[in-house]
């Protein structure tokens, strides 16, 4: 696979990376652990050099199985974690004080199998602690060889400038995808300046942009989807216009609809990687496969054009999970 590098960081990486949150949580029950292990390795077998994971999902189980599942490849892949709620729980609040960085980042070296942790991004935006010291606790662990890098999760536009101007931001890891293009007012212009990397998640809009979802989809009990006002049956009929659309392109470029998805964001910036998730071998083939999609200047701007028509129904989060981003 190619690879990008993360801005102006150094940090090499598989143009598509995965993203591990789906193998222990969020998305309904979890894969067995040795069929997970097995699709990570795969993933490696792809070429695939870029894995995310977080203390929070789980908690704790993700980063024991990316440890488990990396360790005969440590030297030969990136993995990032995350710090930034208490306990490790995403439902128990923020918690990004220095002392309990530095006890996130240990726990995290020994779940992981690892000396080092290559990208350390602060979960979320904790408002009680300010950034420059959250930036100097993680700079610590960088002069200390624990971390490689430092980046930033759905933070807004002035934290990012804060905790550059204190230690360099590798990477800012968010939402972007052709039904979320809020980063592409302010965000991606900041990171351009100051020569930072973005690494959107949700990439194919949580499942939606695949075209396997419709109104009448249902979702296990434990998927958090139930919970996000875009994935309501009325929203989702709504928005069957743009998996229309991205079927009428994938036909014409003998590809599938996540892989032009996919493929328009790797074409927005050289410096942008993706982190699709999955728990399936096929769309882990078919998510690397976009890589080979190239999108004329034409065509994207025949998407660009058609997507601006379109009006995307149902905000992406609840009012409570609205509230943990700092935009």
């Amino acid at each position: 696979m190619i690879k990008r590098t993360l801005g102006a960081s150094g940090l090499e990486v598989s143009a598509v990376g995965l993203g591990c949150m789906g193998l222990s949580f969020a998305y309904g029950p979890a894969p067995d652990k040795q069929d997970a292990i097995k699709l990570v390795r795969s993933a490696v077998e792809l070429g695939v050099t870029f894995f995310d994971t977080a203390e929070a999902y789980g908690p704790f189980t993700n980063e024991e199985l990316l440890g488990e599942a990396l360790a005969p490849v440590r030297n030969e892949v990136v993995i990032a974690t995350k710090f930034g709620f208490r306990s490790g729980d995403a439902t128990a609040g923020l918690d990004s004080r220095p002392e309990r960085i530095r006890a996130v980042a240990e726990a995290a070296l020994k779940r992981l199998k690892t000396d080092r942790i290559d990208l350390f991004y602060q979960h979320r935006t904790d408002p009680e602690v300010p950034i420059e010291d959250v930036a100097g606790a993680v700079k610590d662990l960088i002069l200390q060889g624990k971390v490689k890098h430092f980046g930033l999760s759905e933070a807004g536009v002035q934290t990012i400038r804060r905790a550059h101007a204190t230690h360099p931001v590798a990477a800012l890891q968010s939402e972007y995808s052709l039904w979320w293009r809020e980063p592409e007012a302010e965000i991606l212009p900041t990171l351009e300046e100051l020569g930072i990397g973005f690494v959107p998640f949700s990439p194919l809009g949580r499942g939606f942009l695949t075209g396997a979802i419709d109104e009448s989809t249902t979702f296990d009990s434990t998927d958090f989807r139930n919970t996000a006002p875009r994935f309501t049956p009325e929203a989702r009929k709504a928005n069957q216009v743009l998996v229309g659309l991205l079927g009428r392109i994938s036909l014409q470029k003998h590809a599938t609809p996540a892989q032009v998805a996919l493929a328009w964001l790797l074409a927005q910036k050289p410096w942008i990687v993706p982190i699709p998730g999955t728990t399936k071998l096929h769309r882990l083939k078919e998510n690397v496969g976009a890589t080979d999609v190239d999108l004329s200047k034409e065509e994207l701007r025949e998407i660009n054009d058609a997507v601006s028509a379109i009006t995307v129904e149902g905000a992406r989060y609840s009012a409570d999970r609205q509230r943990l981003v700092d935009r």
